[in-house]
């Protein structure tokens, strides 16, 4: 699974879902940590961002679900933010923060299953009362206790 980005600068997503580059933001900032000599010279890390409220390439209820997979990685705007500072090499860091992204947007097409409520089968439910019956003679037992003459 990796990007596949066409001539015209499109991201495909799914067969029917594309991200146009333009869309994307990337900012490259120092990374956090240790890193040697080139820690506080080299802006390798880079911050990724898709403002996903006025995205025109999402349909709405991707854009629902996204927002909600994506947690606190969104902003109160709708600008999803994703930070990327797993390896030395910005390029290398770039294509991780896409991928990312790519990713995250195709969990978020897959449409969850709705819940099918279910009742507790009968030999359950019986199972259920006799474990209660015999908890309830346990502490019976442990209540009363003979006196002595």
């Amino acid at each position: 699974m990796g990007l596949s980005i066409s001539g015209d600068r499109v991201v495909e997503v799914t067969s029917g879902i594309q991200i146009d580059e333009r869309e994307l933001e990337e900012r490259f900032v120092c990374a956090p940590g240790p890193g040697g000599q080139n820690v506080n010279k080299v802006a390798t890390a880079v911050q990724l961002r898709f403002d996903v409220a006025r995205s025109a390439s999402l349909p709405e209820e991707v854009r629902e679900r996204l927002i909600r997979l994506a947690g606190r990685r969104v902003t109160s705007e709708g600008v999803l933010l994703i930070d990327a500072h797993r390896y030395r090499t910005q390029e290398r860091n770039r294509q991780d923060a896409r991928e990312r992204l790519l990713r995250l947007v195709q969990r978020a097409t897959e449409r969850p299953k709705p819940r099918k409520p279910t009742r507790p089968t009968l030999a359950s439910k019986q199972r259920r009362l006799q474990a209660k019956r015999a908890h309830s003679a346990t502490k019976r037992l442990r209540g009363s206790r003979p006196e002595s003459d």
